[in-house]
């Protein structure tokens, strides 16, 4: 595809739909790394920021592992591999951003570390630049005002695992543009991924439904209705989920779930949201899921053992 060709040029007027050429990531977990690889498979120049170099280098060679996997399974060739790779910058500086056309917030699911990046980030991005934030849960709209371009924003929530994920939610806030929204939306399909539009309501689509009845499980498990094993056999196998949903909600990361389902309760003020009480308890107990070794299964042994 003639790129050139294909896309809309930039404009310095900042409706102007954005020709996306090179592409910002703030944050290099796991996210942010499953953002890069896509945008940089996808031919995009990557500009992946974080604040820890380690954090950095790691991100780099996740990314090189997982590009050697589609190599081996044949969905990718060694030159293509190398030229991915060989697009993706990775730095401390925001200065880096300069050239951006789209910056993509990859970093903790907490407004007040996101609005604190988005305060260093303007400074450093030009007019026509499109910010988008992969936020599962937080308000577009008050996102957007803490910039000084809410009709340049927009959510783009990627799924976890990003190169394997199909679905990008694509949330507008109350003063998105339809130029970012489209930009946004071309975005997603030259990343060979599937859309759903979801409203700027609480957690939006995916996670309202997702992280409730994941804590709905966590309640079951609290009262007693089904131990662990038991609470996932019965999802996995009686509805056919891949995944039960404690073994899924450690997966994610409980700290995640919980910061989820407070922003449901808070937006919804119903108290039909509220968290676990057990599900705070891990997470003060720093009993995150994979990420801390330990959740409702213990991954310091093989296979994971539930820890009730």
């Amino acid at each position: 595809m003639n790129v050139s060709t294909a896309w809309p040029l930039v404009s310095d007027d900042p409706q102007a739909t954005s020709q996306i050429i090179t592409a910002g990531i703030i944050g290099a977990g796991q996210m942010g790394n499953g953002i890069a690889h896509v945008c940089a498979q996808a031919g995009i120049q990557v500009v992946l920021l974080d604040v820890d170099q380690s954090q950095l280098d790691s991100a780099v060679a996740t990314i090189s592992r997982n590009l050697d996997r589609q190599v081996k399974r044949g969905t990718l060739t060694a030159g293509a591999k190398d030229e991915a790779l060989a697009l993706i910058t990775a730095t401390t500086d925001y200065a880096a951003f300069a050239d951006a056309d789209i910056v993509i917030e990859a970093a903790t699911e907490r407004e007040d570390v996101k609005r604190a990046i988005f305060a260093m980030l303007l400074p450093h991005i030009k007019p026509s630049c499109i910010i988008a934030s992969n936020t599962s849960s937080i308000s577009i709209t008050r996102l957007a005002a803490a910039t000084d371009r809410p009709d340049r924003f927009i959510g783009m929530h990627f799924m976890n695992p990003v190169p394997v994920m199909k679905l990008v939610e694509i949330i507008r806030g109350v003063a998105t543009g339809d130029a970012a929204f489209e930009a946004a939306m071309a975005l997603a399909e030259r990343l060979r991924k599937t859309t759903a539009v979801a409203e700027d309501l609480p957690a939006f689509i995916l996670n309202r439904v997702l992280v409730t009845m994941l804590n709905e499980a966590v309640f079951a498990l609290q009262e007693g209705v089904g131990n662990v094993a038991s609470i996932d056999a019965a999802l996995r196998l009686g509805a056919n989920h891949p995944m039960g949903p404690l073994e899924l909600a450690d997966f994610i990361g409980l700290d995640t779930c919980l910061a989820v389902m407070q922003v449901i309760q808070e937006g919804m003020s119903d108290c039909k949201y509220r968290p676990c009480p057990l599900l705070v308890k891990y997470v003060e107990a720093g009993w995150l899921g994979r990420k801390s070794g330990r959740g409702f299964y213990d991954y310091t042994v093989t296979p994971p053992r539930p820890t009730r």
